[in-house]
């Protein structure tokens, strides 16, 4: 490696160490808990870090502590910009250090997650639409007020902060051959593989990114930092455009691969995350375990360690994606069709899906779709079933009935 680059490997590594003592004053070690039906699927060892259920809800608040702690008693402020979890883990720090905080969000940022901010205590401002104009907003008022702006994921600091995670996984399993990480700028990854690389060479470091915004695969590919386009992601966790300068130079150095996950394997691993292993993950947090499902990594035979980075993730997101779940798997479904508009034939279709145990959860007529024919009115039917193959034969049955209906 350059000199530059083991500079701040070592000033990451030598951090971590003092900021272990003050994460561990102010935030949780986080359980692991062995995911036995994982292990089965991928034939792995695979262990599951719990960051979800940190403080605040997310990894962030280890970096923040620690980078606080350094400022204290140095600065008469904090400024920070974040769209969510960063916001959370620097307004509680300083909380707990006695600064006062402004959290810059983007104008697009939830109710929940700015009601969250400010219950510790820290004045939000709403500024840009995204994280970008949040950020130069958020460095005016630093310079205007002379506060200390922190940076989410680039600080090496706040680095250190991360890596704490990677020194409690190594007290609570006894092997480790891979960590699995998401990777959104890349404090997390950065703080996590210089720890282990320094423990143990031969672990392997895996990020995984979102196919929507892919900017360390871009960056890598191109062996330079490299803006990428932000799509819509279920990870909007990990939705920074550019990878930090020292977060680049540490990911390009000590990890082993990159994997990226689309949407729909994100929306699978929140769903199987909460309906097999009874774990409440967002997207970001997430990203690991839908690596995992998809067989983006071989994993058979190793011990894994999976940071479930943070559950910090809406209600009614988690409705849709439970939805969307059941969907793809094919037990929700959405058949449309028409019927006489006459007594009866409703209660005769709804009959037929009860017959196959169809659990209907919305009838919805469209009495003004203008392609029924003359006397009759258009059904959405929305009902849960065992399996897309019993769809299939109830649809056969109301053709057999002279009903016919179409899956949407």
């Amino acid at each position: 490696m350059r000199e530059d680059i083991l500079l701040l490997v070592k000033k990451i590594f030598e951090g971590s160490q003092e900021a272990r003592k003050i994460v561990s004053e102010h935030a949780y070690t986080t359980p692991v808990e062995y995911s036995h039906e994982l292990s089965r699927l991928t034939g792995g060892k695979i262990h599951l870090k719990l960051e979800n259920l940190q403080k605040t809800g997310s990894f962030k608040i280890r970096g923040a502590l620690y980078k606080v702690s350094r400022l204290a008693g140095s600065v008469s402020g904090i400024v920070t910009a974040s769209a969510g979890n960063h916001a959370q883990g620097v307004a509680y720090a300083s909380s707990v250090f006695g600064l006062p905080c402004i959290v810059v969000m983007p104008e697009s940022a939830s109710i929940t997650k700015i009601e969250a901010v400010k219950n510790f205590g820290a004045e939000v401002i709403l500024h840009g639409k995204i994280y970008d104009d949040s950020e130069q907003k958020a460095i005016e008022i630093a310079e205007e007020r002379e506060y200390a702006f922190i940076h989410p994921f680039d600080d090496p600091d706040v680095i250190s902060g991360q890596g704490t995670i990677a020194w409690e996984m190594v007290e609570q399993i006894s092997k480790i051959d891979t960590v699995i990480v998401p990777l959104g700028g890349g404090g997390l990854i950065s703080g996590i593989s210089t720890v282990m690389k320094n423990l143990t060479d031969s672990v392997e470091i895996i990020g995984v990114e979102p196919e929507n915004v892919p900017k360390f695969a871009e960056s890598l590919k191109l062996g330079r930092i490299a803006v990428t386009e932000v799509k819509p992601t279920i990870a909007d966790g990990l939705a920074t455009k550019r990878p930090g300068k020292n977060t680049f130079m540490v990911v390009r150095s000590l990890v082993d691969e990159i994997v990226t996950v689309n949407e729909d394997e994100i929306a699978r691993a929140i769903h199987y995350l909460l309906e097999k292993e009874k774990v409440l993950a967002e997207g970001a947090g997430a990203a690991g375990v839908a690596a995992l499902l998809g067989n983006k990594v071989d994993v058979r035979g190793k011990n894994v360690a999976v940071v479930i980075s943070g559950g910090n993730i809406d209600l009614t997101a988690i409705y849709k994606l439970i939805i969307r779940a059941l969907a793809n798997s094919g037990k929700l479904a959405v058949i449309y069709g028409f019927v006489p508009d006459s007594p009866g034939n409703l209660s005769e279709v709804t009959g037929i899906i009860a017959r196959h145990r169809g659990n209907i959860i919305d009838v919805i007529h469209h009495r003004e779709d203008l392609r029924a024919p003359a006397w009759h009115t258009a059904l959405k039917i929305v009902f849960e079933v065992e399996s897309s193959q019993v769809v299939e034969k109830i649809l056969a049955e109301l053709e057999s009935r002279g009903y016919r209906f179409e899956k949407m």
